[in-house]
């Protein structure tokens, strides 16, 4: 499968009417990161997305090639009632 340029993912999101957010939730991984990923320079990237959740999240958005190692489960903070 050919790569996918941070513009044209930008595009897909927008032709699917998906937020950044909504899909880094389904699978877990830091919205915030997710949209410093797509949004960043095409030539030079300040997020290389070599390891750890930023490979992961470059991976399954079509940026680089590669297996999504391993998810860490992060646990969800629950707040007290008061």
């Amino acid at each position: 499968m050919p790569l996918k340029t941070r513009q044209q993912v930008r595009e897909e999101f927008a032709s699917r009417g998906l937020a950044y957010s909504d899909w880094a939730k389904q699978r877990g991984y830091s919205p915030t990161l997710v949209c410093m990923i797509v949004n960043d320079n095409e030539g030079a990237p300040q997020r290389k997305c070599l390891r750890g959740e930023s490979h992961n999240i470059a991976v399954e958005l079509g940026l680089k090639q590669g297996t999504v190692s391993q998810q860490i489960v992060r646990p969800r903070i629950q707040l007290a009632a008061a």
